[in-house]
């Protein structure tokens, strides 16, 4: 969202934005706002330990109530597929104020997984208004589930403008590269990078578990790569990943705290192969020139699947060992065929979106 809160800022005659934020996880929040200089209008401040989707329901719909109900505003825009998205959509429809859904669209066809994201989604657009779609896929999911064609519109995805922005920058910036470097100076040159991440709710348990037994048996067949896996600060996650990766026996495996955007967006230029069960990483990498292996056995990112580039592999371990030593024996030939366009963005997506909020809100006479 970060894009749209500077796209809306540079039409001060013709909006007043006001940013809200439920501070579910402070630290990795607070980086973020540094780093696109986002002074939140509104804290929820809603983290408590060892909450639970009914406490982040509840807690936001109790703590953005009296938010809508001071300010009253035109619209409201909510973006992707979390509990926040579906709370404050919920929200504005109690008090009948439009809502736009940013990355709309995006299904699986499993309510169960991504869970609760696939729920949330859905839910988030039975209750919007006008529905942003980052791809014709998208927008034909929700045609296909009774949404007018005129409340859709196809943007590409913000999510790509933060991206292109934050990689020009560390392009730009030989102070910033060369800090990025000092940081992961623990990487041996000579070797191959492979980047991981891995912290979806239906993931937790047996599934992960499985996942760090293969992540640990290619780490351990071969010793010319670096795995790389900045470890999510969620208990369900930590437990099982310390425990089977962070034995000090596998030397090539390194467990990172969870990295800032900036130091995110270096290692996936650095790595040659990602493995995630990551949604907008999918997306991202298409950006990037980057394989992903998707440690997931859905993916609402079914376009992204024809690319070659994206790849659905489960949470089997012989599977991920198997279908990453392929993927690294063929990312030079990927990269020699190379990626014409990513289908979710060309950086533009946060124009295109105010743009049509715009109109809407002149055609309704709310301006």
């Amino acid at each position: 969202m970060a894009q749209i809160i500077k796209e809306l800022e540079r039409h001060p005659d013709q909006f007043k934005s006001l940013v809200c934020v439920t501070a579910q996880h402070r630290q990795m929040l607070t980086q973020v706002l540094d780093l696109f200089d986002i002074q939140p209008d509104y804290d929820l401040d809603i983290m408590i330990p060892g909450q639970n989707l009914f406490d982040v329901t509840s807690n936001v719909l109790k703590g953005i109530k009296p938010v809508l109900e001071k300010e009253r505003p035109d619209f409201v825009l909510v973006q992707g597929d979390t509990t926040t998205t579906l709370a404050a959509a919920l929200a504005s429809f109690y008090l009948h104020i439009p809502v736009g859904h940013i990355e709309a669209g995006l299904r699986t066809g499993n309510m169960l997984e991504p869970f609760p994201e696939e729920m949330n989604r859905k839910v988030s657009g039975v209750l919007a208004d006008i529905h942003f779609a980052p791809t014709p896929w998208a927008r034909d999911n929700l045609l296909r589930e009774g949404v007018p064609p005129e409340r859709i519109f196809v943007t590409g995805n913000t999510g790509i403008d933060a991206l292109l922005m934050s990689v020009e920058k560390i392009q730009a910036e030989q102070e910033l590269r060369s800090s990025l470097e000092r940081q992961f100076d623990f990487l041996n040159p000579n070797k191959r990078m492979v980047l991981v991440t891995c912290h979806r709710r239906e993931n937790f348990g047996p599934k992960l578990e499985s996942i760090c037994q293969g992540l640990r048996m290619l780490a351990s067949q071969n010793q010319d790569i670096e795995l790389v896996y900045p470890v999510h600060p969620n208990p369900n996650i930590r437990e099982p990943v310390n425990r089977i990766l962070g034995d000090g026996n596998s030397k090539n495996i390194f467990l990172i705290e969870p990295l800032e955007y900036l130091p995110f967006i270096y290692l996936m230029q650095r790595s040659v192969l990602i493995l995630t069960d990551s949604g907008g990483i999918q997306e991202e990498s298409l950006s990037l020139g980057k394989p992903v292996l998707v440690m997931r056995d859905t993916t609402e990112r079914v376009e992204a699947l024809q690319t070659g580039w994206i790849k659905l592999v489960g949470t089997d371990s012989d599977r991920i060992l198997l279908e990453s030593e392929a993927a690294l024996r063929g990312t030079e030939i990927l990269s020699a065929k190379g990626l014409q366009q990513n289908m979710y963005g060309d950086g533009h997506s946060s124009e295109l979106i105010i743009s049509h909020v715009l109109d809407y809100l002149k055609t309704e006479h709310c301006l």
